[in-house]
């Protein structure tokens, strides 16, 4: 009974968090379920390491292509406890300073771009340059970090001025975050982990195309949503109308329901419109509450 109250904590606490909360549980709960696999097939004398790789972005073309979906799953993996502990802070950190100038749909999005733009640009990396054509058949990348990289790196283009306090540092203004993350990632290129520092780089031009996309009214992860609300069953076909016996008075009502539903609909695209000119600091408390309710549904 516990286990299942727990769980069922678990499940309500996804439910009701936010997007950078509900990717903290995705993450953290990948981690402990692949630990665990792991654990499970050490005791079984079962080699571990080639069941993971299934999950982990390999760098070989060939390899790739008998495994497409590592190209998501890789950004949910985690080498270990610091690997995971390091990524999951960044993202927690920079995810709520994210939402403060963008919405969570936005946030959803650009993780995913993030993560594709790192991998493609790793696989792309290892198969072109000749100081990989050693490493290219048994390299691997696993790890949210250039997922996390594009939401700092957004964030800082979108709000280059903002301050962000560091231990042992004090306030250090956004752009310059980006800037020491971007050139530590350049210099480490042909480091023990280049494929990581490679994929930050995708990462970081993924954040920087999404934030000056978004500025000129274009929003690149747009199709990432869609493909994740349709998935999620926001998609429904639209009802058969009856052929016969409709009543006026349910009419009536669904009139009214889809005046009210449009009503709405146009004050969110309002507060949008004003938050992409004008910034998050401009909405009323009013409209943040509208904007938060409806990245809910």
């Amino acid at each position: 009974m516990a286990i299942n109250s727990f769980i069922a904590n678990l499940k309500e606490n996804f439910r009701r968090g936010d997007i950078v909360t509900q990717l903290l549980y995705i993450n953290v709960g990948m981690f402990i379920l692949t630990a665990l696999t792991g654990i499970v097939l050490i005791l079984f004398r079962l080699p571990p390491v080639p069941w993971l790789n299934w999950l982990e972005l390999p760098a070989w073309i060939e390899a790739f292509i008998r495994q497409p979906w590592s190209l998501l799953t890789y950004m949910f993996m985690h080498a270990g406890v610091f690997h995971l502990l390091f990524n999951m802070l960044w993202l927690y950190w920079f995810g709520r300073l994210f939402l403060n100038f963008f919405s969570a749909r936005h946030l959803r999005g650009l993780y995913i771009l993030g993560g594709l733009c790192g991998g493609l640009l790793y696989i792309l990396a290892y198969n072109v340059f000749p100081y990989f054509s050693d490493a290219v058949y048994s390299s691997y990348l696993l790890g949210a970090s250039a997922s996390v990289l594009a939401i700092v790196v957004a964030t800082a283009v979108r709000e280059p001025e903002y301050t962000v306090q560091f231990m042992f540092i004090g306030a250090v203004r956004l752009k310059y975050v980006a800037l020491f993350m971007v050139a530590l990632d350049l210099l480490f290129m042909t480091s023990e982990n280049a494929g990581g520092h490679i994929a930050h780089l995708g990462g970081a031009l993924a954040g920087w195309w999404f934030a000056s996309g978004l500025s000129c009214g274009h929003d690149v992860t747009k199709w990432i949503n869609a493909v994740f609300d349709f998935l999620g069953g926001k998609w429904k076909p639209a009802p058969r109308k009856p052929k016969m016996n409709v009543h006026y008075s349910d009419k009536q009502k669904d009139y009214d329901y889809n005046a009210r539903k449009k009503q709405r609909s146009d004050e969110i695209d309002r507060i949008l419109d004003k938050l992409r000119k004008s910034g998050y600091g401009s909405l009323t408390e009013e409209e943040k509450k509208s904007l938060f309710d409806a990245s809910k549904k």
